[in-house]
């Protein structure tokens, strides 16, 4: 069943029939003042932290997805009611019709009923702490219409998120609101902890209005819901009238009546405001909002700047599924993944008030190719959070102070960063996340000296060093930590936070990426001409070579081995034979032979692959787990022990597009893309516009049904294998070699690019419909040698042709 489409033309997603299977969400804002929203208006705010900051109020892992910002309109004729989204009063739909329109940072919400015609812009005005809506109410009927609007927000009364929800012996008692101004309402919070230099004490949240005069105002949740009520029938909208009263030791709100006459054909506008300001500066802010075409001035000032964030790269292929998401949604992901990490969304409650290594650094590869200065920036940052010996925090504090942080203490559970983040110890694969990263960014922005920079380590006295000392160091970190088997320990975890194979235990799949990074580190080190480092890497590397190529197991590789020495992921083990992360990392890291990688990609075809993508191992654990096998606690094909796990699906369409495969890289992107759902989103469930973290698989009743939206690192594993894998756009410092991998079918496909600030048109003619090869390309009429396009040639504007053949 279809719930709406993509309108590419203008970067939107368009709900049709509100009744989604699942509240289907946007984000607006930025890092220093977040906010999501459903179709149906439903979310929440915070102000930089979700765990800290927490400004309205949210119900998790409910249905409905309960409470939001909430326009409900009366007539007060008839004393009929409805909300101008379709939840929370949820009119029949034969009578109410709504459309959403879910666009970059901002939602439109359209509705029409009872001849009354609304649409409500919800947005963060860019560069700002607040959010906006402007509703727009326009009488579509014949006569005269008497109505009461009230917009409606449920605030928290304490900003930590769990202290608001459970400790209610305190903060039940902190708060009381005020009306101020005749336009707005003031939540006062801890108002007896002393005077700021203004004279001003505690905090204040404001919920104000401007464009229509306020007739009534409620400041009190149980005095605007009223007893034994709900969202959909609050005793205020009910009565056609807020009760002016205030909160004082209960939970707040912001409730705005408005009283209008609306004459046929006419349209009133309103505007509200919420933020976390002292009354004056609320007062000032509302005040500009009674400039004409203000709202809509910065409605277009977000749009510009995010779409052209989006076109740094565009396609246009035979794929609707690929536009969309590649010149779109994948894209909007992308950033807000590197924007937020894992903080704050329908699922996550905001409560891990930080950045995982893993998840950031590898985040930021998906927004490279479009700003890739944006991304440099955090990767300091995050070479800011690397250990001197040479180990990445597990969490980064949103607030990290470089130079001055406490680390894990591999000795001591209980140190003291394990008290202040919850995280006793190092990851095997944080900080090797950084080569694949830094080598996009030094390829799509051509700054050689980025490894000269010299940037601090995260601990009290680790001292500074190169950004090129920083990657050796994290080559050194995985080569102190081996195990007996000459491959690196998979300590605390290894990317799989549900595999612990055990101190002394080893990873195929951190052994990979450490293979990889070696790759990396000797062409680096062989530009700087550092010969003694060069001699380690080929010692380091042929022993790690031998060492990996002893868990060839007959047609894969195996997962790793655990610290009494059993293997795990052999072929003949009962359960969880056949791992996924193995057999794309190892085409990946280039260590794989050709027999070698054809045999193993082939098997995660035969055994792993599914109409939903690839699972992540095969068959799932039920009765042969052991100890540090954590995924059995999950029901089988589900998460971790089976599931389709949505990120290794990037890294299995970039394996197979390195290998040439254009044809079965593009079969894994179909299978997992949440466009190729849409028409199917009874089964998807989740946003058929954004990836989540994992679907069900064939064990589970309900296969093919996705979980945990937006906040997940596939987000850019998928952009990546996209980009580089099957556009083939693989920059490096001299220049970008260009090796589609596309169904043969295609007869081509077009790409605009921006690149060191040049501008590249580039047509793939594919007239000899094979899966890859390019026969030729010229640059501007000139014919080049291979398919390699030096940058020194590039005009600011460059036709490039390539013939695959």
């Amino acid at each position: 069943m279809q719930y709406g489409h993509f309108d590419l033309e203008n970067k939107e997603y368009v709900i049709t029939n509100p009744a989604t299977p699942a509240p289907w969400a946007n984000y607006l804002g930025d890092p220093e003042y977040g906010a999501m929203i459903s179709n149906n208006a439903a979310g929440y705010s915070f102000v930089k932290s979700g765990a800290n900051g927490r400004l309205s109020r949210f119900r998790f892992n409910s249905e409905m997805a309960l409470p939001g910002r909430y326009i409900y309109i009366r007539d007060n004729d008839n004393a009929d009611y409805w909300s101008a989204s379709w939840q929370p009063v949820g009119k029949p739909l034969d009578q109410y019709k709504s459309e959403c329109r879910h666009g970059t940072a901002y939602t439109v919400i359209s509705a029409e009923y009872s001849g009354i015609k609304s649409e409500t812009t919800y947005y963060v005005p860019y560069g700002k702490t607040y959010e906006v809506w402007r509703a727009k109410l326009t009488n579509s009927s014949d006569k005269e219409r008497k109505l009461s609007v009230f917009g409606f927000i449920e605030f928290t009364n304490e900003p930590n998120y769990e202290q608001d929800q459970v400790n209610l012996q305190y903060t039940l008692f902190i708060t009381r609101t005020s009306f101020e101004g005749g336009n707005r309402i003031i939540q006062h919070m801890n108002e007896n902890t002393g005077f700021d230099e203004n004279g001003y004490n505690g905090q204040e949240r404001f919920f104000g209005m401007v464009g229509q005069p306020v007739t009534a105002s409620c400041g009190s949740l149980s005095d605007f819901i009223g007893p034994y009520r709900t969202f959909s029938n609050p005793i205020a909208v009910e009565n056609g009238k807020c009760s002016n009263v205030m909160n004082y030791n209960s939970n707040s709100c912001g409730a705005l009546q408005s009283d209008i006459t609306l004459a046929p054909g006419e349209t009133k506008e309103f505007i509200f405001v919420l933020g976390e300001r002292k009354d004056p500066e609320a007062a000032a802010i509302l005040e500009e909002y009674k400039a004409a075409g203000k709202v809509d001035a910065e409605v277009k000032q977000l749009k510009d700047y995010w779409h052209g964030q989006l076109s740094n790269f565009r396609v246009d292929t035979p794929s609707d599924e690929f536009n969309n998401m590649i010149n779109v949604w994948n894209a909007y992901q992308c950033f807000i993944t590197f924007i937020w990490s894992r903080a704050a969304s329908f699922v996550y409650c905001g409560l891990r008030n930080g950045y995982g290594y893993r998840d950031t650094v590898q985040d930021i590869q998906g927004i490279i190719h479009l700003d890739p200065e944006m991304a440099a920036e955090k990767i300091r940052f995050m070479l800011s959070a690397q250990v001197s010996n040479g180990g990445g925090l597990p969490l980064v504090k949103f607030d990290h102070n470089a130079g001055h942080e406490t680390c894990p203490d591999e000795n001591d559970e209980h140190s003291v960063y394990a008290k202040e983040t919850g995280h006793p110890s190092y990851r095997a694969d944080d900080a090797l996340w950084l080569f694949p990263t830094i080598v996009k960014y030094l390829g799509e922005s051509g700054n050689k000296g980025f490894l000269d920079e010299v940037i601090t380590y995260a601990e009290e006295g680790g001292g500074k060093a190169t950004v090129y000392e920083h990657l050796k160091n994290a080559i050194r970190f995985s080569m102190e930590r081996l195990g007996s088997h000459d491959m690196p320990a998979g300590l605390h975890a290894d990317w799989n936070d549900c595999l612990r194979l055990g101190a002394q235990g080893e990873s195929t799949f951190v052994a990979f990426q450490l293979y990889y990074a070696m790759n990396v580190m000797r062409d680096m080190a062989k530009d700087k001409n550092d010969t003694d480092y060069i001699a380690y890497l080929d010692g380091a590397q042929k022993k790690l070579g031998d060492a990996l190529e002893k868990c060839w197991d007959e047609d894969r590789f195996i997962r790793g081995i655990r610290d009494n020495g059993v293997i795990v992921g052999a072929k003949k083990d009962p359960e969880a034979n056949m791992w996924l992360n193995p057999q794309s990392w190892s085409v990946i890291s280039r260590f794989a032979s050709d027999e070698q990688a054809e045999k193993a990609m082939n098997s995660v075809h035969d055994i792993l692959n599914t109409p939903y993508g690839a699972k992540l191992l095969e068959p799932p654990y039920k009765y042969h787990h052991f100890k540090g096998a954590l995924m059995q606690v999950f029901n089988l094909d589900t998460k971790e022990n089976g599931g389709i796990f949505s990120q290794s699906q990037g890294w299995l369409i970039l394996a197979e597009s390195l290998l040439g495969h254009g044809d079965r890289a593009f079969e894994y992107f179909l299978e997992s893309s949440p466009a190729a759902m849409n028409d199917k989103a009874e089964i998807r469930v989740m946003e058929p516009y954004v990836h989540g973290q994992f679907t069900e698989s064939k064990a589970s009743p309900y296969e093919g049904r996705s979980h945990v939206h937006w906040l997940t690192g596939t987000a850019s594993t998928v952009m990546v294998g996209c980009v580089e894998g099957i556009c083939g756009m693989r920059p490096d410092l001299g220049g970008l070699t260009i090796a589609p991998s596309i169904p043969a079918k295609w007869d081509g496909f077009r790409i605009e690019k921006n690149f060191r600030g040049k501008k590249l048109n580039i047509a793939v003619d594919n007239s000899a419909h094979v899966q890859s090869g390019v026969k030729e390309i010229t640059l501007n009429g000139e014919k080049l040698t291979g398919n390699y396009v030096p940058a020194d040639k590039l005009k600011d504007v460059n036709e490039i042709k390539v013939v695959l053949g």
